[in-house]
């Protein structure tokens, strides 16, 4: 969480586990209101097969207030608003069939010590294809997500650290029980500190899918990317 008056920039490229022909570009911006309040605000772009096809996909903003400040124990209520995508594969901005908006509420939290960052989070998320329409008259339009995650971080040398994720999504609603049994993000890399305000980072993903046949089956492929993060 940067501090009051601080600006962090996060910048990423990399290639999903699903598909190895597609590359994105990302950014996020957060800025620190107070000690305790933070927005940001986030994007990213794809590319297919050597820019045959060209997404913009999500904005996405996002707020964090921090309810406990302890030594060791954090704890954040946390809150989004996404638009995704913003302009799909061959298709104009905001294609009506295409974008999903979602709302986001959760908390996470961690507890820290001199190596040992353990965290922890718990979203509810919703989905709708249209933005503030909040009507069950269509329930296809609409779904409700659960989303849980876990990580560690661990410096282990004054500019090395390493960092493992594993997040979970399931989508609640009872029609989705045959296609959507729930999938699991993994990652796992590690970061270089160039300075006090500076770092690179290399990882590698997998995702993870419960099928129809009640079994875990992992996607093709690896995925990998890389990060640079900057505090002004």
């Amino acid at each position: 969480m940067p501090a009051a008056g601080h600006f962090v920039s996060e910048t990423s490229v990399e290639s999903h586990s699903r598909n190895g022909h597609d590359w994105s570009l990302g950014e996020r911006f957060g800025w620190g209101i107070t000690d305790r309040l933070t927005v940001g605000v986030k994007t990213s772009v794809t590319e297919r097969s050597f820019f045959e096809s060209f997404a913009w996909n999500e904005v996405a903003l996002d707020a964090a207030y921090r309810l406990i400040e302890d030594c060791t124990w954090k704890l954040d209520l946390i809150g989004g608003y996404e638009v995704n995508p913003m302009r799909a594969y061959h298709n104009s901005l905001f294609e009506k069939d295409m974008t999903t908006y979602y709302w986001t509420m959760g908390v996470r939290g961690g507890y820290v010590t001199g190596d040992w960052t353990l965290m922890a989070h718990a979203n509810f998320i919703y989905a709708n294809s249209q933005s503030f329409n909040w009507a069950y008259d269509d329930e296809y339009n609409q779904n409700h997500n659960l989303n849980l995650g876990f990580g560690a971080h661990w410096t282990f040398s004054d500019d090395w650290s390493a960092v493992a994720t594993a997040d979970y999504y399931k989508v609640l609603d009872s029609y989705f029980d045959g296609s959507n049994r729930g999938r699991w993000e993994l990652t796992a890399g590690v970061n270089f500190n160039l300075d006090d305000t500076k770092y690179v980072g290399v990882y590698v993903s997998k995702d993870i899918e419960h099928t129809d046949g009640g079994s875990w089956e992992a996607n093709g492929g690896i995925g990998f990317g890389a990060k640079f993060g900057i505090d002004f």
